[in-house]
């Protein structure tokens, strides 16, 4: 039986995506550190232009830490809009070259190139090309990784930022995630990476070290995905009809609120937000989940799933407003709140589905 052919798979991310529209659009930004964001004393920056990451600004820094690492850092309000406008003109690029699209967000995608419709060299000289029409369409630079799996090409995207590309060969995955730290793994957070550090386990050769079964049982089923990652093994397929499976907003009040008033006015613009989306995209999703950030930082969610899919602004009103409840009155102040719906896809008319017990701290 013939061997089957390696996949040519291209990981584009386009380069300090939010920050780069707006000194594309705002030549008196070029050149300065910029942070897509609020600069509130409880603001948070989305996004950070290189200019700005070389003071050690990055996404979700709080903007007050922000500021002192670089006191000439310039703040602008996201253009969620044009961001999105931008990023529809990225992926009509890539339809050109493939019908194998998996988006990851509005800034990265996978790609299958090994049909090769562009009848190019290489997956290297496609990736130039995708590059290349990217900066002519948009004005905007992008960075690509080239390998023959999804888990290396998204590795090798990040070693020729910004406005490079690299490529790991077949033959070179096993020896390239050797030498990496684990905390830079798709797939293994900072919980995750803890734990390994626990293990002694820092670098991709550490993670090699552990049998399969070793690995199963301290991390459970992710232990066979970090098996095969140790080795450079990523058997997974660009998915171009990947779902999305959720969709939240959240927001972090300008003081820590105990008053229930005013933290449910806060959960409802949430849900409102997440309402809109819906409308906009015609999606419904099946499980409510609030967040709740705490004074002292730690975390709370409440999740419950109706019988079916939530179908109207005022049921997830209800809900919502019922699992913030379960926490009130609050017994130390609340800094941040949060609205998700999950379960995408569902309709009104689809079967009801088995209600989810709240979930605690």
């Amino acid at each position: 039986m013939a061997e089957p052919a390696i996949r040519k798979i291209i990981h584009v991310d386009m380069d300090a995506f939010y920050a780069s529209v707006e000194q594309r659009d705002d030549p008196a930004l070029r050149g300065r550190p910029v942070a897509v964001g609020s600069s509130a004393r409880r603001g948070v920056v989305a996004a950070a232009s290189y200019e700005a990451r070389a003071f050690g600004v990055r996404s979700a820094l709080p903007s007050v830490t922000a500021l002192r690492r670089c006191p000439d850092l310039v703040f602008v309000p996201p253009r969620f809009e044009v961001y999105r406008a931008v990023s529809r003109q990225v992926h009509a690029i890539f339809a050109e070259f493939t019908d194998l699209v998996e988006p990851l967000a509005l800034d990265e995608a996978y790609l299958d190139v090994t049909a090769n419709r562009a009848g190019l060299p290489s997956a290297w000289a496609t990736a130039r090309a995708i590059r290349a029409r990217i900066h002519a369409e948009t004005g905007l630079t992008a960075s690509a990784g080239v390998s023959y799996n999804k888990f290396l090409a998204k590795l090798a995207s990040d070693q020729r930022k910004p406005n490079g590309q690299f490529a790991i060969q077949p033959g070179e995955g096993a020896a390239f995630v050797a030498a990496l730290p684990v905390d830079r793994f798709h797939g293994v957070g900072p919980a995750t990476a803890r734990r390994m550090h626990e293990a002694g386990i820092r670098t991709g050769a550490d993670l090699r070290a552990w049998s399969r079964e070793a690995l199963v049982h301290r991390f459970g089923k992710a232990g066979g995905w970090y098996h095969g990652l140790a080795r450079g093994e990523d058997h997974r397929p660009v998915n171009p009809h990947r779902l999305r499976k959720s969709v939240g907003s959240e927001t972090t009040f300008g003081a820590d609120l105990t008053d229930p008033a005013a933290i449910e006015r806060g959960v409802l613009a949430m849900a409102d937000d997440v309402w809109a989306w819906c409308e906009r995209t015609g999606t419904r999703g099946r499980t409510v989940t609030v967040k709740i950030k705490w004074a002292d930082f730690r975390q709370s969610t409440r999740s419950h799933t109706p019988g079916g899919a939530v179908t109207s602004r005022a049921e997830l009103h209800r809900v919502s407003l019922a699992l913030i409840r379960s926490v009130l009155p609050a017994a130390r102040g609340i800094r941040l709140v949060g609205v998700t719906l999950s379960g995408l896809g569902g309709r009104a008319e689809d079967p009801v589905a088995p209600e989810l017990a709240l979930a605690g701290d």
